[in-house]
């Protein structure tokens, strides 16, 4: 076993005393969560705690673990609790999960956001458990009046073997609650994993499969009124006027009116992005009454002047500022920017050696360019949440993905103290980054404390669609020179986007090539963009992995064997000091999939095959693409995954975002996306932005895991980038044309 000290936990556990008879609660602050079977409900303890927080042990044995991170599909609320279970050394069939509401007394980082809840919960969920485990050790030691040294556990039951006796934890659970902490606890060792690794269903499968109430959609009270907004129909307007009078006699309409989100002078968080503060509000009875009167309200619409805005930054330590542009932006002149952005000197982040003398002295220069749209988040739930502001206090409850910086937003905008805010998480009908900027949270609050009553705010697909907070549109060029024997001697990547660049400049092939450069620009605009499954990575992935396939055909390589070549160099000769990536990781995915897929450098004559792989989020993921042509339509038949996220807590859940990432990726990149006319979003709805379907969908996904003892790391976002490389060079193959623009199948939808 490993001793761990347990001061780090110490700030965030709190140990109280039983109130009656049975019952230990330890707190910790990195906690996730699981439902009661029927078989549990019947058999619940009669004396256990009620605290938000904490691992309750009833006095039958069975355990609570209570979830403080927000639930998107990710899966957390049952890999966490699997971790605290491992140590705790109890039965994974006693264990009850349940979602803690925002308490950042006790937790930290209760946030969903990239692909960190495992990773920076590891170490404190383990001692959590671990910690729990000893006091009951300790107490059933007092009991027995033996050493501690003596006591072992298994599955719930405490044991000493010497005088052949055994208790349940449930037994000693009141005395563990009143001895002291320990100073440090010992940690299993990695092989004794009996939870970890398992195979373990999704404590909530039940509930979504048969449509119990889980999401914040789901929310009612007998009192509640409905709530939507309308904002400008494009980017780069404002809120002139509006005429409700008529629509105040429609039937089941309680009050029309407008709302400033944030108002003057308050400094923004991060997650505060909102591309439209002003906005009209329209309340009532129900759903479809309020839906008929938004369609009959008259509001006008004027042209906003250029702004500069401020925001704290991800830690609270300062600030950063960016321009606003007036004016209605188009595709077209997006593109006919950036081309013209690639193609000038840019701000030179990163260089090795002399890519100038190395380009000057190539024989060959291979040079091309990729681009990607405007992308939408389109979760499958739309914008909601439910609020009721009093005088005294605020109840606010509903799906986001960073609950403690809204808290902090609604408080300051309410005027309520943070003390009499209480926030609860639904589970989220999907995020993908969406759900990180709560606007939609703050305008609930607003609303409802000037209706004097609980809402629930409700945005129309159209509403999500048409309001901004976007992946950004990017464009990257990527070039390099080759010497008389097609020997790789300089690599330049200059990469933009409007309003922000996607480069990684120290991430592979960075640190394998000696003369290389890396450059970066920016394009301001006034629509407003956010965090996105793998933000900036879902770009320059699939653009850095077909300039690589391209570079290894003209050099007449394969594709994978060039790749593991560059990695190799980046082992054993490394060039600079900041490379950002393991190269021996990063090749251990490549031979994975190779070995797994049979990769051959030549395709069968029926079945076409693209490679790719990429680092990011901390995870390594490598992808074999299968393709055939039915009727002269690309289908995607097979894809082969390798991954390296080190420990596999549940390798169930672990496939299962592989797959969807996978899935995702596909369809963002041959479908995917939004283009603007006069600041005017052209899609507005899924029957012109387009989705991928069932039948477009792989017909088999193989997922691959490296085995290895390296802790967690992130597996919500790494599979989405490296697919999108993977299927472009598929296509390739299957075409004999190369795709630089994103979407690959649907490119003239795109100009707009």
């Amino acid at each position: 076993m490993t001793l761990i000290k347990t001061s780090y936990g110490r700030r965030s556990f709190l140990k109280t005393s039983a109130l009656a008879g049975g019952g230990i609660v330890i707190g910790f602050s990195w906690l996730a969560s699981c439902n009661p079977s029927p078989e549990q409900v019947a058999d619940l303890p009669k004396e256990w705690f009620e605290i938000n927080g904490y691992l309750k042990i009833g006095d039958n044995g069975m355990v609570t673990i209570m979830s403080p991170n927000p639930e998107i599909g990710q899966n957390v609320k049952t890999s966490m609790p699997m971790i605290v279970a491992e140590e705790l050394d109890v039965a994974w069939k006693n264990v009850i999960v349940e979602q803690a509401p925002l308490n950042t007394t006790i937790f930290t980082r209760q946030l969903a956001g990239g692909s960190q809840s495992i990773r920076q919960a590891w170490d404190g969920l383990r001692m959590a458990g671990a910690t729990a485990r000893h006091m009951l050790k300790a107490a059933a030691a007092q009991k027995w009046e033996v050493p501690i040294e003596e006591i072992t556990t298994e599955e719930g039951i405490i044991y000493h073997k010497k005088s052949d006796q055994s208790i349940g934890y449930g037994e000693v659970a009141s005395l563990a609650a009143t001895l002291e902490t320990p100073e440090e606890v010992a940690l299993k060792e990695l092989d004794d994993f009996k939870i970890i690794g398992k195979q373990t269903r999704n404590v909530d499968g039940e509930n979504i499969v048969t449509g119990k109430p889980l999401f914040g959609i789901d929310q009612y009270s007998d009192d509640m009124l409905i709530a939507m907004i309308v904002h400008p129909p494009a980017f780069g307007m404002k809120l002139k006027s509006f005429d409700a009078a008529e629509v105040k006699k429609m039937p089941g309409i309680k009050d029309v009116f407008s709302i400033n989100t944030y108002e003057k002078g308050y400094l923004k968080n991060m997650f505060d992005a909102d591309a439209f503060p002003e906005l009209v509000v329209l309340v009532g009875n129900s759903t479809w009454e309020v839906m008929n009167a938004k369609k009959a309200l008259k509001v006008n619409w004027e042209s906003f002047e250029g702004y500069d805005e401020e925001y704290t930054n991800f830690s609270g330590n300062g600030s950063f500022k960016q321009s606003i542009p007036a004016g209605g932006e188009n595709t077209s002149s997006h593109l006919e920017e950036m081309n013209k952005l690639s193609g000038k000197l840019s701000k030179e982040v990163r260089k090795d050696g002399n890519p100038a003398e190395a380009f000057k002295n190539a024989d060959t220069i291979i040079e091309r360019s990729y681009t990607a749209p405007f992308l939408a988040h389109n979760t499958m739930e739309p914008m909601n949440f439910f609020a009721n502001v009093t005088a005294e206090k605020a109840m606010l409850s509903g799906p986001i993905q960073t609950p403690e910086f809204m808290e902090k937003s609604v408080s300051a905008r309410i005027g309520l103290p943070l003390d009499k805010i209480e926030l609860d998480m639904t589970r989220q009908g999907g995020g993908f980054g969406r759900r990180l900027y709560g606007h939609f949270v703050v305008e609930a609050a607003v609303i409802s404390q000037k209706m004097k009553a609980p809402i629930k705010l409700v945005y129309t697909r159209e509403d999500d669609m048409t309001f901004g907070n976007y992946r950004p549109a990017y464009h990257a060029t990527y070039r390099a020179a080759l010497d008389k024997d097609k020997n790789l001697i300089g690599f330049h990547v200059r990469a933009g986007g409007i309003p922000e660049s996607p480069l990684f400049a120290n991430r592979f092939p960075a640190g394998a090539i000696d003369n290389y450069l890396a450059e970066s620009w920016e394009l301001k605009s006034n629509i407003s963009i956010g965090a996105f499954r793998a933000p900036r990575s879902n770009f320059i992935a699939g653009a850095e992995q077909s300039f690589l396939d391209e570079l290894a055909e003209s050099m007449g390589k394969d594709p994978i064997a060039f790749r593991l070549e560059l990695l190799e160099k980046a082992t054993n000769n490394p060039v600079g000091e900041n490379n950002d990536y393991d190269p021996k990781r990063y090749a251990g995915v490549l031979e994975l999939v190779r070995d797994k897929s049979n990769w051959s450098p030549k395709d069968n004559s029926n079945v076409f095959r693209g490679f790719s792989a990429y680092f990011c989020h901390n995870s390594y993921v490598a992808n074999v693409l299968e393709m055939v042509m039915e009727e002269e339509t690309p289908v995607v038949q097979k894809v082969y995954c390798a991954v390296d996220c080190g420990i596999v807590v549940n390798p169930i859940a672990a496939t299962n975002m592989v797959e969807g990432g996978t899935v995702d990726g596909i369809g963002q990149a041959m479908y995917g996306g939004l283009t603007f006319k006069d600041g005017k979003p052209q899609q507005t709805n899924f029957d012109r932005y387009r989705m991928i379907r069932h039948r477009e969908a792989p017909k088999s996904i193989d997922v691959h895991f490296v085995q290895n003892k390296e802790h967690p790391t992130g597996l919500g976002e790494p599979p989405f980038p490296p697919i999108m490389g993977a299927l472009a060079n598929a296509l390739y193959k299957a075409t004999g044309q190369r795709h630089y623009n994103q979407p690959y199948i649907t490119q003239k939808e795109i100009v707009g």
